[in-house]
């Protein structure tokens, strides 16, 4: 059973920076395509990074140059260190998870699998 598990959220003064891990079971990380979601209060969730399976990363606009996406095999994980913090990066962030062959796009019906979520909160 595929199961992932977000960490690491927390409330910061913006200037500041956060990791977000990913625990991932069920199945090789490096192996599917994974992406870092985010859902701003009273918006709708988007796409601010994503990994396809043969590595190639993409960054949404409004993140690049502050977000790093990356994962450990070793821990079978996935990480997001953004720096530095924004209010506006303000959301839930959420990881997710499709099996190839995947897209590694932008839209949330690209990812099958889904974490619960880990809350970040940034303080102006």
């Amino acid at each position: 059973q595929v199961q992932l598990v977000e960490s690491g959220g927390d409330s910061v003064q913006a200037g500041g920076s956060l990791r977000l891990s990913c625990a991932v079971s069920g199945y090789y990380v490096n192996l599917y395509c994974m992406a870092w979601f985010r859902q701003p209060p009273g918006k709708a969730r988007e796409a601010v990074a994503t990994r396809r399976s043969n590595g190639r990363i993409t960054y949404a606009d409004s993140v690049k140059d502050r977000f790093i996406i990356s994962l450990d095999n070793a821990k079978n994980s996935l990480y997001l260190y953004i720096n530095p913090l924004k209010p506006e990066d303000t959301g839930m962030y959420f990881c997710a998870a499709a099996f190839p062959p995947c897209t590694g796009g932008f839209s949330i019906e690209d990812y099958k699998n889904w974490g619960q979520g880990t809350q970040v909160t940034v303080v102006a």
